[in-house]
């Protein structure tokens, strides 16, 4: 680590091929909108060498706004890799999205990383969804370590802000959370506060200066060493409790000075274990500087403390069909298991998939198996087909540089991956391996979408498919019910980046519609009803008299058509067809046209002729009494309700109790979920739902999640119901 005595930058510059796993770090960087991930990125890559300028590659475009969407809205949509080499270890850095939209990007970053990088701004703190990943990464015990940035800001403190990470991500052990540097102040400015200068090691006990835009190092003066003592101590009794090395604490407590090569070896081991997380602060560098604040010890930090591949652990594999495999280590010689985290579309290149090699050797030109099950639901079919991969690349900005073979470990490009999907398995042709996806959130706010034009109409099929192949947190449904093509989205700013890919990438024009739930229809009461239909005009005519009643019954029944004619009056073999038209009729709805269910139907009497009365007359006949009944009784409109799962803070309970009883849910309980967090169970009407993945994630500042599942259809009020078909110019329900 940088915090080494007489520690200076290694060999820096562009990240080469790696040649072993023990040469590689996978590092994804997670934190809010805003938080200066990006920055930071850029920061680290021009004090490696990989940049010759501040956020500039060589072809003089930006290494982050490489997508022109992610430069329209200004900031990150999706999930970059940019590859640094430092001290001959290549860097992996994986920048992912900070707006809640995104959750899949960022759930694809945590898969394909052995560690995680906490960006954390001094002017905003620690919201909530830092929190929530903050906890997934202990929940698997990923390695973590924090980055204050934004220490210009007004009212921000590195000091505060490490409090409020102890307080806020070190949950029962705060003590695991400390700083390993101190800011190093400059001269104070007109408004009061100074700005940060360099940094100074704990345990080294010497000051890094980044004043001149270089770091150098030095000794501290003696009056520095005093204010830095409680903090040294506090970070030296951290480090012995998560030391291996049993005897160090006694040997501490005996009053015997820790060694401090000792006490760093100790702490590269624990991060790398996951149970100390180091705090450390950044700044971009300035115009003319090649290393901002903070830029070479965090390099120190992940090449000296995160962990390699092959500590990190492989997640389990299957056959396709199921069947358990041996586990599988990190070596390039094994069986090649790589899995597709990412899939783009370039205009240039096509269809580019960003892999994570897990085992064995993937090379350009070799023929490998693709596997993608478990995510039916989706819209993704399972499916076991054998590919050519093509040339493989490591990205960098919109350039891509060539690679002869990816290794386990190791993050690649592969081109003309034509049916690979985010999440499938890539494995050896002749033994297909299976890696489970893994977890995505589902999508909950619905769009519903047309074809703008009849041109746009020919290509939105494909359009959409390549679409939610490239991000599986999407869903695509073609609603039986509504006949409305569905486009399911995380949120507002997913919806909007899905719509423009649509037009930007694939040159589908797309209007959006109001989305519509699957309302159905009922009878209140029993009635009964005549239908005749008698024609004449030359020929056989058409005869059919059928007389039926109707009840409701219970909600799910559906239509239950008995026969009670007696005598002949309708001969059996017309009996079928006055069901069908009964039938048809139902389906088209006989006031406001959904659906009619729930009712029970019974043909009692009727008329045939000998002549003149057909299938066809009789399937008339039964339709218009059907619709007679209905022009006697009282209908009503049925709405779906879903089952409503919502988990939140328990500052937020009370806000979302309140919510749903305004979307006339009924709350059915609550139960403590996790330490600080509830479960809110309620059922809801559907029509209420629309929007609620928004308006929770406002209410709960971005720490609620929820799950709904379908429940039944209910009587929905008369006044709502009238609202309904008023806006539809549909009848009015109730009559």
């Amino acid at each position: 680590m940088a915090d080494k005595a007489n520690a200076h930058p290694g060999a820096a510059g562009r990240a080469a091929a790696a040649d072993h796993p023990a040469s590689i770090r996978n590092v994804v960087l997670v934190g809010h909108s805003g938080a200066g991930k990006t920055t930071l990125v850029e920061s680290l890559a021009l004090a490696s060498g990989a940049l010759t300028r501040p956020g500039r590659v060589q072809d003089g475009t930006s290494l982050s706004d490489y997508d022109e969407i992610e430069h329209r809205q200004q900031r990150s949509v999706q999930l970059s890799l940019v590859p640094v080499a430092w001290n001959g270890i290549r860097v992996n850095l994986l920048d992912t999205p900070g707006y809640a939209d995104f959750v899949g990007e960022l759930r694809a970053g945590l898969r394909a990383a052995d560690a995680a990088l906490f960006v954390v701004s001094a002017a905003d703190g620690v919201d909530g969804a830092t929190r929530l990943v903050w906890q997934e990464c202990a929940a698997v015990g990923m390695p973590r370590a924090i980055v204050v940035t934004h220490l210009d800001a007004a009212r921000a403190g590195f000091e505060e802000m490490t409090e409020v990470c102890r307080r806020e991500l070190g949950g029962t052990d705060p003590d695991a959370v400390l700083p390993l540097y101190l800011p190093a102040l400059g001269e104070r400015r007109s408004d009061g506060t100074a700005p940060v200068t360099g940094l100074v090691g704990l345990l080294s006990q010497r000051l890094f200066d980044y004043s001149g835009g270089q770091r150098t190092e030095r000794a501290l003066d003696d009056g520095q060493l005093p204010p830095m003592r409680e903090a040294r101590n506090r970070l030296i009794e951290g480090i012995i409790a998560q030391s291996e090395d049993e005897t160090l604490m006694d040997r501490y407590l005996g009053g015997e000075e820790c060694d401090v090569k000792t006490l760093i070896e100790d702490l590269e081991k624990a991060v790398a274990r996951g149970v100390f997380h180091p705090v450390l602060a950044a700044a971009p560098a300035g115009d003319g500087s090649r290393q901002g604040l903070g830029t070479v010890e965090l390099l120190e930090l992940i090449t000296g403390g995160f962990p390699t591949p092959e500590e990190h652990g492989i997640p389990p594999v299957t056959t396709p069909d199921g069947a358990p495999r041996p586990a599988l280590t990190c070596d390039p010689a094994g069986p090649l298991v790589a899995e597709v985290v990412k899939t783009s579309s370039d205009p240039y290149v096509g269809r580019l998939s960003l892999v994570r090699v897990f085992s064995g050797t993937l090379r350009p030109d070799e023929t490998v198996h693709v596997s993608g099950h478990g995510m039916a639901d989706r819209g993704h079919e399972d499916h076991d087909v054998d590919e050519r991969v093509g040339a493989l690349s490591a990205p960098f900005g919109k350039q891509q540089r060539v690679l002869e073979a990816a290794i386990a470990g190791d993050l690649a490009c592969v081109a003309k991956l034509g049916r690979a999907e985010t999440g499938d398995t890539l494995s050896a042709k002749e033994a297909p391996l299976l890696m489970a996806p893994w977890t995505m959130p589902d999508p909950l706010l619905p769009v519903a979408i047309e074809a703008h034009s009849k041109a746009d109409e020919d290509k939105l099929s494909q359009g959409l498919a390549r679409l939610v192949a490239e991000d599986p947190t999407m869903r695509l449904e073609q609603n039986p019910d509504t006949h409305q093509l569905v486009l399911w989205c995380m949120g507002e700013a997913h919806r909007e980046v899905a719509l423009e890919r649509l037009r930007s990438r694939f040159g589908v024009q797309v209007d959006t519609v109001p989305h519509k739930v699957p309302l159905r229809e009922t009878f209140a009461q029993p009635a009964t009803g005549r239908g005749r239909h008698v024609k004449q005009s030359g020929g056989h005519g058409q005869f059919a008299i059928c007389e039926i009643t109707v009840e409701p019954l219970p909600g799910g029944s559906g239509i239950e058509f008995v026969d009670k004619v007696v005598g002949g009056a309708v001969p059996r073999q017309f009996i079928p067809s006055v069901e069908k038209g009964v039938r048809a009729q139902a389906a088209r709805g006989v006031t406001s046209g959904y659906p009619l269910v729930d009712v029970r139907v019974t043909l009692f009497d009727g008329k045939a002729h000998s002549v003149d009365s057909s299938d066809a007359a009789f399937q008339t006949a039964g339709a218009l009494a059907l619709r007679e009944c209905a022009a006697q009784a009282r209908t009503l409109l049925l709405e779906p309700v879903a089952d409503v799962e919502v988990t939140v803070p328990d500052d937020y309970v009370g806000a979302v109790m309140s919510d749903l009883s305004s979307r006339r849910g009924r709350v059915l309980g609550t139960e403590q979920a996790d330490a600080g967090s509830t479960v809110v169970r309620a059922c809801v009407p559907e029509i209420e739902m629309s929007r609620y993945a928004v308006d929770l994630r406002s209410m709960s500042h971005g720490t609620g999640r929820f799950s709904r599942a379908y429940a039944r259809h209910e009587p929905m009020p008369q006044q709502q119901a009238a609202r309904v078909l008023e806006a539809e110019g549909g009848t009015a329900a109730g009559r």
